[in-house]
């Protein structure tokens, strides 16, 4: 079940995604192009290792999903919402990589933490925004004065909720975006489940 928190909390989620002017994409790439390849220390039930899109590929589609940042609102519903359809997007044949640019640290409590990856799946950093870059995405620079649902002081950079559906042969299938498309952070799951069973 979804932690309940202070509406302060919430607020603060929305104005991460509301109030930043450089909360922008460019040259998004889109579906039918090839997802450009790249490794990523990455965290998984808590234990760090080096995730390669290229081997998850080997074994099939691979849902690479970007978020703004663990513990805000939207992140943990997204990251809830795919740890509880993981045996699904699995029975399909569908690897899952959430990729932010949180450190490593906060990865390794927040891939753990039962309330959201709960160990399901594993979440990459993306701390300078190349791997978002090389998909056509703009992170916004940090700044002080925000807060997460733990009281930390957020500084890291944000990149959109931007969520590639590739398929096993390396191209883009599917694209869903919260800036352009207007969907809730569990829209995005639900819709690249139904991508992934349907391959």
């Amino acid at each position: 079940m979804i932690r309940k928190y202070h509406l302060s909390f919430l607020i603060a989620g929305l104005f991460l995604l509301a109030a930043r002017p450089g909360f922008a994409q460019t040259a998004m790439l889109k579906k039918g192009d090839a997802a450009p390849a790249f490794t990523a220390n990455a965290s998984l039930a808590g234990s760090e290792f080096q995730f390669s899109l290229k081997k998850a590929l080997a074994k099939g589609s691979v849902v690479v999903y970007f978020y703004p940042s663990a513990y805000t609102g939207g992140c943990d519903a997204e990251a809830h919402a795919f740890a509880e359809d993981k045996d699904k997007f699995t029975a399909a044949g569908a690897t899952i990589i959430g990729v932010s640019a949180d450190d490593i640290q906060r990865l390794n409590k927040f891939s753990s933490d039962p309330a959201y990856c709960a160990g399901k799946f594993p979440v990459a950093s993306d701390a300078d925004g190349k791997i978002a870059a090389s998909y056509g995405l703009t992170m916004a620079a940090g700044r002080t004065g925000i807060k997460d649902a733990l009281g930390q002081d957020l500084t890291h950079g944000f990149i959109p909720r931007t969520t590639y559906v590739i398929g096993k042969n390396g191209k883009i299938i599917a694209v869903f975006s919260s800036e352009t498309d207007h969907i809730s952070p569990t829209d995005h799951v639900e819709k690249s489940l139904a991508i992934v069973k349907g391959l």
